[in-house]
């Protein structure tokens, strides 16, 4: 009987950490997908710098599968010295830029959508520019959500936005 019981505990220890693993692997990034707790991060991207250049972008849409509400609050990234939140609007005929001091809300059971001429992250402080197809990890900050590291894949000038179904041109970005 203890053999049996020894077998059945070291059977289900096995199973826990074989699903474990299995969900570990899911959290991690998957054809440009990234998932942790009830965030999504989708199609994250950026564009190439000129030289010199000491700012860049990133874009991304991230998706709350939550009940409740989330809080971007912070971004890091190891080739930035600084990462902010930042809104294009338009003001009296202008187009402006200004950080989100309070972070970007992502409601519950929705999609934010970071892209040019709206929600998007600026990456200050580069001390080398963004390469065409160089991928630059950042980890995204959320209150109320697990952190999550994604990669940008930096896109080229010209080309389109590199997602599942998503095929938009992107080529009317001006930072």
């Amino acid at each position: 009987m203890i053999q049996r019981k020894t077998l059945t505990t070291a059977f289900l220890l096995s199973c826990s950490i074989l699903t474990t693993q299995a969900v570990a692997a899911c959290e991690q990034h998957h054809d440009g997908h990234y998932a942790s707790g009830a965030i999504e991060v989708q199609n994250a991207w950026s564009r190439p710098t000129p030289p010199g250049t000491p700012m860049g972008v990133g874009y991304m849409t991230i998706t709350n599968h939550g009940a409740d509400d989330v809080l971007l609050i912070a971004a890091e990234s190891p080739r930035a010295g600084h990462v902010s939140i930042h809104e294009t609007s338009m003001h009296e005929g202008m187009m402006r830029m200004q950080p989100l001091a309070n972070g970007l809300t992502i409601p519950a059971g929705k999609s934010m959508e970071l892209k040019p001429h709206s929600y998007h992250l600026m990456l200050e402080q580069l001390e080398q520019p963004l390469i065409e197809g160089e991928k630059i990890p950042v980890k995204l900050d959320f209150d109320g959500g697990e952190d999550i590291t994604v990669k940008l894949v930096v896109q080229p000038l010209g080309g389109t936005a590199m997602d599942h179904g998503d095929h938009a041109d992107h080529s009317d970005m001006h930072h």
